[in-house]
């Protein structure tokens, strides 16, 4: 990356940290009438989930400064907002929740802060509204790092979601492999194929949905009467490492198996690290290797096979 590009993508974001930061504000302009800074309400909304925390976890959780957080704690308790008691585990922590003056206190934020986001998403249609929301979990996904991710649902695409595939790969290999428009035309043929076939005994596609999310997706097509293929195998960069690759594959066998199939195939690069691993783990062996002429590339394809 050049350095020019680098300060424009820094510029971008913090036109957009800006842009959201008045936004905000204009959100939590209720705490201006309230006795509680917006701090504190991170705090009370913090503790009004339901369990007790310590100190030091609520501090990791938001972000804040240790002797802050202690000295707003110390009010909290002086205003009987708040218990402690000693954690079981740990006598050095004390165990924080709320009293039920702290919820009666919290209970009226809380209702205020949900009505003037409805009325934000009440000024945006439906359709909209499912961006915007679509478009905060891909930031907080991004940012805070795989490792925090939730739990993966694998299930069919909805309208528009094979393109986006099609779209999302082209793109991505394009930028990370030098991979022309070619490559693109093939995704598409196989979508379109899939899709105009529409044969859900035979074949069938999933996309890997995480909060909303498509972080992957499979596709499995009929070759013959006994051979299947593997199409459209893939795993957003940032989620992989986490058993969504294997979670897919393992679908696609169950489906071949009970579809009636005998063999399963995978056609990838050998440039590409984490289909051959994939491959490996699910029990497919090499099967051939040639050299080709494709997407703009001399590549080694690959060939691998499952038996079923």
């Amino acid at each position: 990356m050049t350095d020019s590009e680098a300060l424009r993508r820094a510029q971008a974001v913090r036109h957009f940290n800006r842009f959201y930061t008045q936004h905000i504000g204009a959100l939590h302009e209720h705490l201006a009438r309230s006795a509680f800074s917006l701090t504190e309400v991170r705090v009370l909304h913090e503790l009004s989930r339901g369990h007790a925390q310590t100190a030091s976890a609520l501090g990791r959780a938001l972000g804040l400064d240790s002797g802050y957080l202690s000295r707003l704690l110390t009010s909290f308790e002086r205003r009987n907002l708040i218990t402690r008691r000693p954690s079981d585990s740990d006598a050095r922590q004390s165990l924080i929740a709320l009293t039920d003056n702290g919820q009666a206190a919290y209970a009226p934020l809380d209702a205020a802060a949900i009505e003037e986001v409805s009325g934000v998403l009440g000024g945006l249609a439906p359709r909209a509204q499912q961006d915007l929301i679509a478009a905060m979990k891909l930031i907080e996904r991004l940012l805070r790092g795989k490792q925090l991710a939730g739990p993966v649902e694998l299930r069919q695409p909805r309208v528009g979601e094979c393109g986006w595939l099609v779209h999302r790969q082209a793109q991505w290999f394009a930028a990370q492999y030098g991979w022309d428009q070619s490559f693109e035309g093939l995704l598409a043929r196989v979508v379109a194929d899939y899709t105009q076939r529409n044969d859900p005994v035979r074949e069938m596609c999933w996309v890997a949905d995480q909060e909303g999310i498509v972080v992957g997706s499979v596709c499995i097509v009929g070759v013959s009467t006994t051979v299947a293929g593997v199409r459209l195998l893939w795993v957003e960069p940032d989620a992989r490492r986490l058993g969504i690759g294997t979670q897919l594959l393992s679908e696609c066998l169950r489906f071949a198996g009970r579809a009636g199939y005998t063999k399963l195939t995978l056609t990838t690069a050998s440039t590409l690290a984490d289909p051959r691993r994939l491959c490996e783990r699910a029990g497919f062996t090499l099967a051939g290797t040639a050299a080709e002429r494709r997407f703009g590339k001399d590549l080694t394809v690959e060939r691998w096979e499952r038996e079923l």
